[in-house]
């Protein structure tokens, strides 16, 4: 047991090491996932055996749970309805003609049974939402035209179209559905998916702002419960589960909620320790020594699929929406297959229905061409068709984006003899960038203005930008013991390492500013900074 948690515990650092070493080379972070979990696997270096496809699909399952709500939750509405119809378009539709597109030239060109053929093509039908996600994030991407929201939109939508897809023609594979029943089924999956995305969110949000949680992290622990109830839900009703889950996510992300902030980070590193899980393990279930036998079939429909039924969907839904002939040409590039595929024909592997080719690798060759070059170029390609918008922040997509800038406020005693004491507001002499905003007084709080006199006694509250980047500086307490050589001395005369500075003294019940004139104290508690 042991063993495995060390394994666990190198494998989660590893990815993040690579993280940062992808945003420095511009090479996409899944990429080198998928890439690791092959070097641990039965063909690398440590070998490690695993091709228990029936477990790999299971946790494939939870992880895109996850990844499917937060890509709902970090959906901006506001900005994403504007393209709502053109999105919607072409996560259902668009999602249809690629992968009978794909189908029929599996089926002409490379002589596919008809059903393995459709079931290629549906496999491979979505584009992934962790993959665009992560390039559209990391390399802050601001596109023209809203197509940033149009990406974003489409692919956290489209996977439950794709996945509708490959579960019929799995099943008339098997022979255990009809025409009638296929039908019945999609329209159950739609409508039960969206009612429990609509009940999950409504209950959540109810709870959140309604109830009072007994102590702080409650609210995430209840999200959790509720995106797993929203998923299992649904799918017990006969609806479907991504659908559900990513329409909780708009409805909760895009709503006014108590301590939101903390639940996207809450949900932003889960999402990041999914998206490790999920791309390790699919690489590490994978072969490359199966790899070459398929690399035919596998080059022919990745090539296909990027150069002609990717752009070929695309064009036939946006041209009457008179989109621009850059923007669907950086829409048709955009279209990056990963995670979702994959775990989509794990479920072909699992199921009963009989197929000639091994889909499984088929599929794995796909996903890594399309992250390796479409990834990597598309920063490139949206530089050379002009569609880059440096007047606006991509992150303005996502609803965990903030308009306002962020401020901090500090709160400073008048006290007798301060300098600032009985002048008034205007010919008081403040450091740059610096604003008096509040002026306690006894029970009254006044708003100050120019000519309003600051007195004796006041509490005075002051407004500065707080910084973007973090500062790297870090507290440590020092207790003055009765050997301490400080003891009586003013901070003007301790000497000190340059990097360190005192911050904050505390004196029994008292909490002292000190200035060079502090003299320090036996039992007073130092509050160090330094960097």
């Amino acid at each position: 047991m042991a063993y495995y948690l060390l394994l666990v515990a190198v494998v989660i650092l590893l990815c993040l090491f690579l993280n940062k070493m992808t945003n420095k080379l511009g090479i996409p972070m899944l990429l080198l996932y998928i890439l690791l979990g092959m070097l641990f696997g039965t063909d690398g270096i440590l070998k490690i055996p695993f091709d228990n496809f029936e477990m790999a699909e299971r946790i494939c399952t939870v992880s895109l749970i996850f990844i499917m709500f937060y890509g709902g939750f970090g959906t901006n509405w506001k900005q994403a309805k504007k393209v709502a119809v053109q999105a919607s378009m072409l996560s259902t539709l668009g999602v249809v003609l690629t992968a009978v597109l794909t189908g029929l030239f599996c089926h002409f060109i490379l002589r596919f049974a008809w059903m393995e053929s459709l079931l290629i093509g549906a496999v491979i039908g979505s584009t992934d939402a962790a993959s665009v996600f992560a390039i559209l994030r990391s390399k802050r991407l601001n596109l023209k035209d809203n197509t940033a929201s149009l990406l974003e939109v489409e692919s956290g939508s489209n996977d439950p179209c794709a996945y509708m897809m490959t579960v019929l023609i799995l099943s008339m594979m098997s022979g255990t559905d009809d025409g009638v029943g296929m039908l019945g089924m999609v329209a159950l999956q739609i409508l039960c998916g969206v009612a429990a995305g609509i009940l999950a969110a409504m209950a959540a949000g109810f709870v959140l702002n309604r109830m009072r949680l007994d102590y702080e992290g409650l609210d995430l622990i209840l999200v959790f419960s509720m995106v797993l109830m929203g998923y299992a839900g649904a799918e017990v009703i006969g609806g479907n589960g991504y659908l559900s889950v990513y329409i909780a996510g708009i409805l909760l992300g895009n709503r006014s909620l108590q301590n939101k902030k903390a639940l996207v980070h809450f949900f932003d590193g889960i999402t990041g320790l999914m998206q490790i899980l999920i791309f390790f393990m699919l690489g590490l279930l994978a072969n490359p020594s199966s790899l070459p036998a398929i690399l035919p079939y596998g080059l022919a429909v990745a090539v296909f699929l990027t150069l002609v039924a990717r752009p070929a969907a695309v064009f036939a839904i946006l041209t009457p929406f008179r989109c621009s002939m850059r923007q669907m040409l950086l829409v048709s590039a955009a279209g990056l297959r990963g995670a979702a595929s994959i775990v989509f024909a794990i479920l072909a592997v699992v199921s009963p229905a009989y197929t000639k080719y091994d889909i499984f690798h088929i599929v794995i060759f796909i996903v890594l061409f399309s992250i390796a070059l479409q990834g990597t170029l598309l920063p490139m390609l949206a530089r050379k068709l002009d569609m880059l918008d440096e007047n606006s922040d991509v992150m303005r997509t996502f609803s965990d984006y903030s308009d306002e800038l962020p401020v901090e406020f500090v709160k400073v005693s008048v006290r007798e003899g301060h300098p600032w004491a009985n002048r008034r507001v205007r010919e008081i002499e403040t450091l740059p960038d610096l604003l008096l905003v509040l002026i306690i007084r006894g029970d009254k709080r006044l708003v100050p203005r120019g000519n309003t006199m600051v007195q004796e006694g006041d509490k005075i509250v002051l407004s500065a930008l707080a910084p973007e980047e973090h500062l790297g500086v870090c507290l440590t307490e020092l207790e003055v013991d009765k050997n301490c050589p400080w003891i009586d001395k003013p901070l003007s005369k301790v000497r000190m390492e340059e990097e360190k500075l005192v911050l904050l003294l505390k004196r029994e019940d008292k909490v002292v500013i000190p200035n060079g004139d502090t003299v320090i104290r036996e039992n007073d508690i130092l509050v160090i900074g330094h960097v």
